[in-house]
């Protein structure tokens, strides 16, 4: 069966088109970076598979997951290669084409947008591109699928008996001298045992090191690399000579660039050119420097009013009403005709159903605050807010593109840590890695609705988007005092492209916000789930025996060691400790936690209880210490993946704690000098 990877640059509808080809849902952005890793799909005519690979501008990487994409390249060997450009912007696309054309594999050009790229006046020609490039070119609408079917049929003709003659492999003359280092280099690289199974050409290969390719030049020997480093300083001082002043690699680039403004002049009629009115006019508002940031500031108010009081309450009270009645009832009634045991009974009705279902009930907030994500990402806004945040965040340490992760964190700060990838500098990715944290996850919002609907019914939306806000807040401190401490200051840069605004389509973003919020229910059926069958055996089970009673079970003996640490804080109980402690398996099952130990099967029961052991300054405080308090295990996980190292993960683990106990001691402690109870 025939493998192709699927390339482009970042924007260009790559992911969409992925999709549509395979059948399935992978997830779309726009923003570089998007698809942090490659990831397969059978086609849908089972003719093969397809790898979907990072948006890239180029093959030489500036970030780790443009990395992913040379690697594969160097490692893997597709059939074909399927190019998507965006027909709007073709110029800036071709530059990775081109280095495509000369890695030595049939090369397919999708011409994407053509729809986007006729609104705007621009007519490409692609009979002309397919002349000048040597490959073919398919006209395509990713978002609604025209062409994808041209495209199949292309993809299978590669190496089938029907096919045409072998494509030609692109040869730009890049000059006597930089040809000459060229053929220097073949022979290295002909040698190398380390590059024996590349499929790349060896003149791609030589380019690539001419280029100063990392991922290339860290598969060779020192032997080989002083080798090489010798040719290519022969190299730099002939052009010298020749009175040639940039260096090497600005010289390949500057040829390849002068090759596509030539194609470029030739494949696109530019005479009807008109602006995209309707983007610059809304990034007018939106992207000013000045009213940018309150008008962001006002979208997430109001995407919390919507996610509680204008809609999510109401859906909630509904499941909640379900939950505790009808299904509760419906199980008690089929344990008893099966007859079964009190301790049974007690397992299902108090441990599964009170600690699973008391999350459960906020999963229509947790869908409608993904829902607003999705759209923020896939309307082209999210890259307006990298712009607008970048400023902020250079002056402590980070640049715009660290506002994607803090944002995708909202929903959960696994894939968050993940998307830190596309962040180029090191130093910049893991400080951004180890702060993300900070950002209010999903799964803390059941307990922000709990206490924040009980306490603060009135400003729910106003306190919730307060503890967003205050991690936002105490990540620029931290990132500040990091990078100033922790890393040696280096150079920094920020690429972003803005793409044209565009309505979501009703498909894509329900799907999103499905790929999003299934993790939730995925996470549901298996760790709280489990996590309260442990947390009820922990309440059923004393030193004394079991069916012991609440205060004397294990799950009290456990919280009972944090009481008195917590106590300063507002919340010394065995109980809040206990929560805490069962939370770091996964923030909901501090909601779970309370569920049990407050022995009731609803929402309103679990209210009054907790209206009974907290008062609204120890709420929140306890809202703030589980905003900031360390992260859970899935996040210690990705963190210890990410950044490859134990130090840092702990590290991340104990300055969070610190943070968290610092934080809510100035909140209660303040709270109850200013004169609150």
């Amino acid at each position: 069966m025939k493998s192709a990877a699927l390339i482009g640059n970042p924007n260009t509808g790559k992911t969409s088109l992925f999709n549509i080809l395979t059948s399935s849902y992978e997830y779309v952005g726009n923003w570089s970076g998007v698809t942090v890793e490659k990831k397969v799909g059978q086609l849908r005519n089972k003719s093969g598979f397809i790898t979907d690979l990072p948006g890239i501008y180029s093959l030489h990487p500036l970030s780790k997951d443009e990395g992913v994409a040379t690697n594969y390249l160097l490692t893997e060997s597709p059939s074909v290669i399927v190019n998507i450009v965006d027909a709007s912007q073709l110029e800036r696309n071709l530059y990775l084409t081109v280095q495509l054309l000369e890695y030595g594999k049939p090369v397919i050009i999708g011409l994407n947008m053509i729809d986007v790229a006729k609104a705007r006046g621009i007519k490409v020609l692609p009979e002309v591109m397919a002349s000048r490039l040597r490959a073919e070119v398919v006209p395509l609408i990713a978002r609604t699928g025209e062409g994808n079917q041209q495209l199949l049929m292309c993809m299978d003709k590669v190496g089938s008996p029907s096919a045409p003659a072998p494509q030609e492999v692109l040869l730009l003359d890049y000059g006597r001298t930089l040809e000459e280092a060229v053929k220097a280099l073949i022979p290295i690289l002909e040698k190398s045992h380390s590059l024996q199974g590349c499929p790349a050409s060896k003149r791609w290969l030589a380019l690539q090191l001419l280029e100063e390719n990392s991922v290339v030049t860290q598969s060779l020997t020192p032997a080989e690399l002083e080798n090489i480093a010798s040719i290519t300083a022969r190299c730099a001082q002939q052009l010298n000579k020749e009175g040639i002043k940039e260096s090497v690699p600005e010289l390949i680039r500057s040829v390849r660039t002068s090759f596509i403004q030539a194609l470029c002049n030739e494949a696109v009629d530019r005479s009807e050119q008109k602006p995209h009115n309707l983007t610059e006019k809304i990034d007018a508002i939106v992207a000013h420097p000045l009213l940018g940031i309150p008008i962001f500031l006002l979208f997430m108010f109001m995407m919390f009013q919507l996610t509680f009081d204008w809609l999510g309450n109401p859906l909630s009270d509904l499941l909640d009403s379900f939950i505790s009645g009808p299904l509760s009832q419906g199980v008690s009634l089929g344990l008893d005709a099966v007859g079964a045991s009190s301790f049974t009974r007690s397992l299902v009705i108090d441990g599964v159903i009170a600690g699973v279902g008391g999350v459960l009930v906020f999963l229509p907030q947790i869908f409608i605050l993904f829902l607003m994500i999705s759209f923020i990402e896939d309307s082209g806004y999210m890259a307006r807010i990298t712009l607008l945040t970048d400023r902020l965040l250079e002056k402590v340490g980070l640049n715009g593109k660290a506002i994607i992760p803090f944002i995708l964190g909202f929903g959960c700060n696994v894939p968050a840590i993940m998307a830190s990838r596309s962040i180029e500098q090191p130093k910049e990715r893991t400080l951004t890695m180890l702060l993300v944290p900070l950002m209010s996850c999903s799964a803390r919002l059941p307990v922000y609705a709990l206490f924040a609907g009980i306490f603060f019914t009135r400003y729910q939306a106003f306190v919730v988007l307060g503890l967003y806000v205050l991690g936002i807040l105490l990540a620029l401190i931290l990132a500040k005092l990091f990078s100033s401490v922790l890393f040696k200051d280096k150079p920094s840069f920020f690429v972003v492209e803005l793409p044209p605004y565009r309505m979501p389509q009703s498909v894509t973003l329900l799907r999103s916000t499905w790929e999003k919020g299934k993790g939730f229910l995925r996470k549901a059926g298996t760790f709280i789930l489990g996590g309260s069958v442990i947390i009820w055996l922990l309440t059923y089970c004393g030193p004394s025996g079991i069916s012991v009673s609440m205060d004397e079970s294990f799950l009290a003996k456990l919280g009972g060691l944090f009481a008195s640490i917590l106590a300063p804080l507002g919340f010394g109980t065995w109980q809040s400790g206990a929560s805490l402690v069962t939370g770091f398996m996964a923030k909901e099952i501090v909601v779970s936690t309370m569920n049990i130990i407050y022995h009731v099967s609803d929402s309103g029961g679990l209210q009054q209880q907790i209206s009974t052991a907290f008062t609204p300054l120890q709420g929140l405080s306890f809202m703030t210490f589980v905003l900031l308090y360390t992260p859970c295990l899935a996040t210690v996980g990705v963190l210890r993946k990410e950044t490859a190292s134990w130090r840092w993960t702990l590290f991340s683990i104990g300055y969070s704690l610190l943070l968290a106990y610092f934080i809510a001691l100035i909140v209660y402690q303040g709270g109850l000098l200013l004169g609150f109870s």
